[in-house]
């Protein structure tokens, strides 16, 4: 897989990425693209894109919390077409490389959703496969109805990344206050 990735708006890597994106996110659990910009304008994201050939095949929108120098995978998608052969742990495995050289990360944290659902839990035996651990806290935020859980992978067992899901979700949420945050006029 080819690994193509943006720190700035790149409008023509976004479409490759976009029907990705929606054909993985169901409309409520997506931001919308005038949202996406604007973390792109604060700098505070980074659009992964993964092709097989010309294909893109997996997207990935992540950013840092310096403060824990963890990776956030905000959202991470392979096409429908491509999954089960797995190319979503060698698009995690690409991204765990490239945060550990270029940004010297600790280790990545991911969310996903807490309810007990076959689709649910098929994520979480993903992540488990990818080697992150489950966290036992269940987050609620205020603007959304279902309940999450913090997912980790620590990269150097002499640094580790915190194992209490109380705390990755503070690292979680100050990615999405500063996403959704609006700018001073």
């Amino acid at each position: 897989m080819e690994h193509r990735l943006t720190d700035n708006w790149d409008e023509a890597l976004w479409r490759q990425a976009e029907p990705i994106y929606n054909e993985a996110f169901p409309e409520h659990g997506r931001k919308p693209p005038s949202i996406i910009r604007r973390m792109f304008e604060k700098r505070m994201c980074t659009l992964h894109v993964a092709s097989v050939g010309e294909e893109p095949v997996a997207m990935a929108l992540t950013g840092l919390d310096e403060k824990t120098g963890a990776l956030i995978i905000d959202y991470i998608a392979v096409k429908r077409s491509y999954r089960g052969e797995g190319r979503g742990r060698e698009w995690t495995r690409l991204i765990a490389g490239w945060a550990k050289r270029v940004h010297s990360c600790r280790g990545i944290i991911v969310e996903v959703e807490a309810e007990q659902t076959p689709d649910n839990l098929r994520r979480i035996r993903f992540w488990e496969r990818c080697g992150f651990r489950l966290t036992a806290y269940v987050h609620r935020y205020i603007w959304v109805p279902e309940p999450y859980r913090a997912m980790y992978v620590s990269f150097d067992p002499e640094n580790p990344l915190p194992d209490d899901g109380e705390a990755l979700f503070r690292c979680i949420t100050r990615f999405h206050e500063k996403a959704y945050r609006k700018p001073k006029s």
